[in-house]
């Protein structure tokens, strides 16, 4: 038997204010997104922003349905939309943020399991990783260089790409 451990690196910032002009528009951009989220089920409102090479901001927020499965959330709804629309112009980072009224959160909100693995593919896709900002009100923000950092055993198969 050989025993293995895995270690994972990520920067945390006390506020936004710490973050680079670039960095901190983006978290603002996600606050943004987050306006139009549709959650009258679960009231927790969940915004993304995608900042692209060419500097364009992409806002995605959950979507829930009252068939539940049917919603999505905010990462995706943003991911899906870059790999329709501009899947030439690579993905730089993504900015994640949540909120809700029934209670404070206290610490930046991850990213699902289905929206971690989305975004594996698009880092391969690109042949880039994408710099992922998680952060909530008046809490520390996260910063991770990759989804590798979530998700070292990430499923992918280089024989399935076309």
């Amino acid at each position: 038997m050989t025993d293995h451990e895995l270690k994972i690196n990520f920067k945390e910032y006390d506020t936004l204010k710490e973050l680079s002009a670039k960095d901190h528009s983006l978290c603002q951009e996600a606050v943004k997104a987050m306006a139009n989220s549709h959650s009258p089920y679960s009231k927790f409102r969940v915004g993304a922003a995608l900042r692209l090479q060419s500097g364009k901001i992409i806002h995605g927020s959950n979507q829930e349905n009252v068939a539940y499965p049917s919603g999505l959330c905010a990462e995706r709804v943003a991911l899906f939309y870059w790999g329709a629309n501009h899947p030439d112009d690579p993905i730089e980072a993504i900015a994640v943020t949540a909120h809700t009224d029934d209670f404070e959160i206290l610490q930046p909100v991850t990213p699902c399991g289905s929206c971690l693995q989305v975004l594996a593919e698009y880092e391969k896709k690109q042949n880039k990783p994408v710099d992922i900002l998680l952060f909530c009100n008046n809490g520390p923000v996260w910063v991770m260089n990759s989804v590798e950092s979530f998700l070292p055993f990430l499923f992918f198969e280089n024989r399935l790409i076309l």
